[in-house]
């Protein structure tokens, strides 16, 4: 018979009505989700499709077979270890939405055998996939996964009713094929997850046989918190109602509602502007472990999808809890917020070890609620004993400022404190010293993929280092830096050759740049009307609503944005 997608609709609601009905109570936490679930059951029923051997290395694909809410899905795994290892510690390794699986060679090549699978399913032409059966195709992600709703817009009524709930079954599956290799020390297996797989990495915590995990980004707080603009520091604060299945899915499916069951020694990385979650929500999570099970965090300051920062944190909280190695892993820095005595805003941070401290960097912003749009600007601190004080001038004071610090030891570990939040005015009598600017810095690292350059008569400016993907200001959401309506951008720029750039606005508006040789520096001036919408070709209104801004060498050409020196990145009033 042809399943079509009405029919494949009609299968999964039947079945979603099945599973609640076979329960007498539903499910309060995940304990009790998971309490008759056996990763074990059932045969493996391994189908091999690729097998070898080469540089010292053994490879191999499969396919094997997870029983989840009585269906069989064939789930496809890639498997890597050195060739005759034994008693190597295990590592599963979890990709993110609509991922494929991936191995690090860095951990097979120090003796790790290492387990990826794929969750996504079926996706483009990809010739290997996990495969859904119909009743529960709303696991492959490309179909209408199920979170807090199911597809017709009905309210969840059970958690196994979730495609949070295949995924993480499937999740333990594979680990129990990972520990059937021989190869495998069962008592030595960890756990790492990045994106959407660092979601999943809560749920595996709890599992026993699991000695540590580590989560990049996800961390929860997405349901409600993040799909409905709930944020942390909304100011004034906005809570509507939480719908009957958010708040069943927050309670027993969400990465968050696991915490006090975890069991792993759990490390969180992640970006202070990563699109997951607040990532102070995420330092929330924390409060729930139990007092016995370790844990820690860093945030990347103006990270979105990337923690490249973040030191060796990942590999040495791997080896200090699933290899049991000797590693000394500092404690969080302590961070307080107050008014100094003129009453200007300011941060004292006292590091743990500060005989082994390589580096203390603090980071600061104003006012938005929303994490992902936050510019953080680095500020410098004044060492009195073993605390750092910095100053955090503000435009407002009755606007939030927001601030953190990153300790880096001399082992390459980065931890994070606790995210300080504060509206000054509440804190005593606050000042604010805080000055609006029209100058857009360049000297604390608000481009990206830039160093400092000077030209022939030795004025000092900055270069692209990225002949593809040029440069990148994502800090132009300061509130001191934003634009005014009748801005235009003004810039000063130095080239021998002639050069064709593209500038884009927002990943929006767009404008191609015709920069000319000279021997001298150049001004250009650039009305917010000289930007073209990607979808309309209409102009761009104004720049005040500018967050991001985008140089690079112009496709198709042989233009390279690395022979450009830049400076001098202004406002100045639009004539016109």
């Amino acid at each position: 018979m042809k399943i079509t997608p009405l029919l494949s609709g009609l299968l999964l609601l039947l079945l979603s009505s099945s599973v609640h009905s076979q329960s007498s109570v539903t499910p309060q936490n995940p304990p009790e989700l998971w309490k008759d679930y056996d990763p074990d059951q059932g045969a493996f029923k391994e189908e091999i499709v690729r097998e070898q051997t080469a540089n010292g290395i053994y490879s191999r694909d499969s396919y094997i077979s997870a029983y989840v809410l009585g269906e069989e899905v064939r789930v496809y795994c890639m498997y890597r270890t050195k060739a005759g290892a034994t008693n190597a510690p295990g590592l599963l390794d979890v990709h993110g939405w609509l991922g494929a699986p991936a191995i690090g060679s860095e951990y097979v090549s120090e003796g790790w055998a290492v387990m990826a699978h794929d969750y996504c399913g079926k996706k483009d032409n990809r010739p290997h996939y996990t495969k859904y059966p119909p009743a529960l195709d709303h696991g492959r992600m490309e179909a209408k996964t199920i979170h807090a709703r199911l597809p017709n817009g009905v309210e969840i009524t059970d958690p196994k009713q979730t495609s949070h709930y295949l995924w993480f079954a499937i999740e333990r599956r594979v680990l129990s094929y990972l520990l059937a290799q021989k190869e495998v020390d069962k008592t030595r297996v960890g756990a790492r997850g990045y994106s959407y797989g660092g979601t999943l990495m809560w749920n595996l915590g709890m599992d026993p046989r699991v000695k540590a995990i580590v989560s990049y980004f996800g961390i929860g707080w997405i349901a409600y918190y993040r799909d409905r603009g709930i944020r942390m520091y909304e100011n004034p604060p906005k809570e509507p109602p939480m719908s009957s299945g958010e708040k069943l899915f927050i309670k027993t499916v969400e990465s968050q509602s696991h915490a006090p069951y975890i069991s792993a020694p759990t490390l969180w990385l992640t970006g202070s502007n990563d699109h997951h979650s607040g990532h102070e929500r995420g330092g929330e999570t924390f409060k729930m472990f139990t007092p016995s099970v370790p844990w820690s965090f860093a945030v990347q300051a103006r990270g979105h999808h990337n923690t490249d920062k973040l030191g060796d944190d990942c590999k040495l909280w791997l080896e200090k809890y699933v290899l049991g190695k000797n590693i000394d892993w500092p404690a969080r820095p302590k961070a307080e917020m107050n008014l100094d005595q003129a009453g200007v805003p300011e941060i004292r941070v006292t590091p743990d070890s500060p005989q082994t401290l390589k580096e203390l960097q603090i980071f600061y912003t104003q006012k938005d609620p929303n994490n992902v749009s936050r510019s953080w600007r680095d500020v410098a601190a004044v060492r009195e004993g073993d605390t750092w004080i910095a100053k955090l001038p503000v435009l407002s004071v009755t606007d939030y400022v927001f601030a953190f610090s990153n300790a880096r030891y001399a082992n390459n570990i980065v931890l994070s404190s606790d995210f300080k939040a504060a509206i000054p005015v509440q804190l005593g009598n606050a000042v604010a010293t805080d000055k609006l600017t029209d100058v857009i810095p360049w000297e604390n690292n608000e481009w990206s993929n830039t160093e400092p350059a000077k030209t022939p008569d030795g004025i000092q400016g900055f270069r692209a280092t990225d002949k593809k993907n040029g440069t990148r200001n994502l800090q132009l959401s300061d509130p001191a830096w934003k634009a005014k309506p009748d801005s235009a951008l003004s810039l000063r720029f130095f080239c021998s050759e002639a050069q064709k750039l593209f500038l884009s606005v927002n990943d929006q508006f767009d404008k191609t740049l015709e920069l000319q040789p000279s021997k001298t520096w150049q001004t250009l001036v650039i009305p917010a009307r000289n930007l073209l919408s990607r979808k309309t070709t209409q102009p761009m209104p104004d720049w005040s609503k500018t967050t991001d801004l985008l140089i690079m060498s112009a496709a198709n050409t042989d233009s390279d944005i690395t022979k450009v020196i830049f400076s001098e990145f202004k406002w100045v009033h639009d004539q016109p």
